[in-house]
């Protein structure tokens, strides 16, 4: 695996989406590659988590809000409480 081979798969390795082949070979290269490598692949954990603090939270929808709610009432109105 050249060095660009290496960077292309440091972003899959990342986000947990290399193939367990291909993480064996990712493992080689990143020895092979050393302190390039580490940095490189610290570079991307830090894109990583910045990515994810910039997400909002997804809003629930109705339909679940609904459904949540209607499973509740109908474990209360079986005398049962919603903790079962």
């Amino acid at each position: 695996m050249n060095f660009e081979e290496f960077q292309n798969s440091a972003r899959l390795y990342v986000i947990g989406a290399l193939e367990p082949e291909e993480l064996q070979e990712f493992e080689t290269a990143r020895k092979q590659y050393g302190t390039a490598a580490e940095d490189f692949i610290q570079q991307y954990y830090g894109l990583h988590e910045a990515f994810a603090l910039s997400l909002k939270p997804a809003k629930a929808s109705t339909a679940i809000k609904d459904k949540l709610m209607a499973m509740v009432r109908e474990r209360q109105g079986q005398g049962g409480s919603a903790s079962k």
